[in-house]
């Protein structure tokens, strides 16, 4: 073999020796990123390591949360909602067991002392202008919970930025939602009570007749259940106290969010029934 022909052999070895070295090299370089916790890596420019990976996940699509073993925001969030519409229906089927009695009731005719059949039914005067105002204020707090709602999601899209070391995005004020709207609940509930006082007052108590009787019970089931609304606000507000994750305190928040409006048509459709059948 010519002296030409063995340089240019030993040449080429050596040039696909390298190209498989530099191949390796990469692939290697591949896996170890793939497998290295994004929390580990540098940034690139300044050494420091990357924000770790808060709660939410992707899309929704599945994964885990921020490491506590839980599904992703997104799927928690479905879960917790088709909880709520299974929760409500039983709800909104009470009610409507009540409307059928109610409206069944007021049109029943019965005997009286001429052995005569009339109408037994005895209507009701109702505080319109106290219902009026309480119909008011759990409409405001419809307006505020969606403001909590969506104060909520604004800093949970802001947590993984402010965990970012050196960044600062200053001192944001934040209004109370949650607080207003648990106020504006408390104060529908006391605003039922002073109208239990008045229809008291004016001679129609809780055992003084068909009529008033329902009108007791429903306004009661309402209440009762708007004020679990008002237990899983107060629990949100707790939560924001002692520092729970966000991501924790915004499903809580939505859940409850929607339960809320729930109520608030539920007390639209009373207070139609009543304009309707109390007379």
């Amino acid at each position: 073999m010519r002296t030409s022909e063995s340089g240019e052999i030993i040449y080429y070895v050596a040039h696909r020796r390298k190209l498989y070295w530099a191949t390796d090299h990469l692939l290697l370089l591949s896996v170890m990123a793939r497998s290295t916790p994004i929390a580990h890596r540098p940034s690139g420019h300044n050494g420091s390591a990357l924000p770790p990976h808060t709660g939410g996940g992707d899309d929704g699509r599945g994964g885990t949360g921020s490491g506590d073993s839980m599904p992703n925001y997104g799927l928690r969030l479905r879960h917790a909602r088709l909880a709520l519409a299974v929760f409500m229906t039983p709800i909104l089927m009470l009610f409507i067991s009540f409307t059928v009695v109610y409206l069944a009731r007021r049109g029943f005719v019965g005997p009286n002392p001429t052995e005569t059949f009339t109408q037994t039914w005895i209507p009701v005067r109702l505080p319109w202008t106290l219902l009026f105002a309480n119909t008011v204020a759990l409409l405001l707090s419809t307006v505020t919970i969606d403001l909590a709602r969506r104060s909520i999601t604004r800093e949970a899209a802001l947590a993984p930025i402010k965990s970012i070391p050196g960044v600062s995005l200053g001192n944001e004020r934040s209004i109370p939602w949650l607080g207003i709207t648990t106020f504006l609940g408390l104060l529908f509930l006391a605003g039922q009570l002073f109208a239990w006082r008045q229809l008291s007052a004016g001679g129609f108590h809780l055992l003084g007749g068909t009529s008033s009787s329902f009108i007791y019970v429903l306004t009661a089931m309402h209440g009762i259940h708007l004020a679990g609304g008002i237990l899983a606000l107060s629990f949100a507000n707790i939560a924001a106290v002692m520092g729970r994750p966000v991501e924790s305190r915004r499903l809580i928040v939505d859940i409850t969010a929607w339960y809320w409006h729930f109520m608030t048509a539920l007390w639209i459709y009373i207070i139609a029934l009543f304009s309707f059948a109390a007379r």
